[in-house]
């Protein structure tokens, strides 16, 4: 199995995640675009997704939230910029609990030979806005989404009816 790579390089604010999963581009990129399924496999595992808005397409808004077993939520927000495509999803990114500290994020599809290449990149507004999602602890839940999305992707790979 692939394992995630993250990178924040010192004094630049970005933050970019690459994986390689064993699944073709166009099922990888659903996997990422349609609600039912990012439910299935966005965040830490110890964390429940609910997606209350999705509107993948230019000037779309969303918003999910993440809740733990005790109770405690965290959400965040933003908005599509250009229509989605296998290419590439471009939209900001918002953590409720600290406004106003908004990311643009890139996420590019390259398949190779039926695997796809997934890279996303966040530009932050500021070194000290990136700093502080690395602090968060990010990490984690960067790495349990990649497992979950390549489980999730074995399983729709060799079982196609099952979203």
């Amino acid at each position: 199995m692939s394992r995630t790579e993250i990178s924040a390089a010192p004094g630049i604010p970005l933050i970019i995640v690459s994986r390689e999963f064993d699944a073709p581009c166009e099922l990888v990129f659903r996997a990422h675009i349609e609600p039912d399924l990012l439910e299935r496999w966005l965040g830490p595992r110890d964390l429940t997704l609910t997606v209350e808005r999705w509107e993948a397409r230019d000037c779309g808004a969303w918003r999910y939230v993440n809740t733990g077993a005790d109770g405690a939520t965290y959400g965040f927000r933003g908005v599509f910029h250009g229509d989605p495509s296998p290419r590439a999803i471009v939209q900001t990114f918002e953590y409720e609990g600290a406004p106003g500290h908004v990311a643009l994020r890139t996420t590019a599809f390259t398949e190779r030979g039926g695997r796809t290449l997934v890279r996303m990149v966040s530009a932050f507004q500021s070194v000290e806005d990136r700093d502080a999602m690395v602090a968060s602890g990010m990490a984690r839940g960067v790495h349990d989404s990649g497992d979950r999305l390549a489980e999730l992707l074995t399983t729709l790979h060799t079982n196609p009816g099952d979203t």
